[in-house]
């Protein structure tokens, strides 16, 4: 059974453990950069089962949740109250866009200036855009703080997936 939203937002919520998701957000791409470089490409590309995606994948998706994030606080700091947030689907992106196809150094690229970008945006943030929202088509109700803690907790948990593959590449070898 799939989860629920609330089941979602509890889960990617308790990767974070008290830390500051903008510190989180800050410090992803050197997480992926120094120990993905030098991985060969069958390893990156390799899923770890049929349900799994690849650790390209998994940084080919951070890479455009980077854009959707970013774009989803523009859309809110930039309207009234209540804007409506829609979602989409991770596996038609995925697949539709051929995430396994990509190539590591210009994801990671692309993601690190982006992530910088918007990081730069939420430093600069005031207590009252922290607070404005929007209404995504399946959460509900989420204020800037609220998207911006998902996306944190988000990152620990495809940081916390790449680290599981790379553990078993490494047992495998043994």
């Amino acid at each position: 059974m799939p989860e629920t939203a609330q089941q979602y937002i509890s889960r990617i919520k308790s990767f974070l453990a008290g830390q500051d998701p903008v510190t989180v957000l800050a410090t992803t791409p050197g997480k992926l950069r120094t120990p993905l470089q030098s991985l060969p490409e069958e390893l990156l590309r390799h899923r770890p089962d049929p349900t799994h995606w690849s650790i390209l994948e998994q940084v080919v998706h951070l890479s455009d949740v980077e854009i959707v994030v970013g774009y989803r606080v523009r859309v809110i700091l930039g309207a009234e109250d209540g804007i409506p947030i829609p979602a989409f689907d991770q596996d038609k992106w995925q697949q539709a866009l051929n995430y396994n196809s990509r190539q590591l150094a210009p994801t990671i690229d692309a993601f690190e200036a982006a992530r910088a970008n918007n990081v730069a945006l939420y430093r600069s943030l005031t207590e009252a855009q922290w607070n404005k929202y929007g209404t995504h088509s399946e959460r509900g109700k989420e204020t800037v703080r609220d998207v911006i803690t998902l996306a944190g907790g988000h990152d620990l948990n495809h940081l916390s997936q790449i680290e599981k593959i790379l553990a078993q590449t490494a047992s495998a070898a043994r």
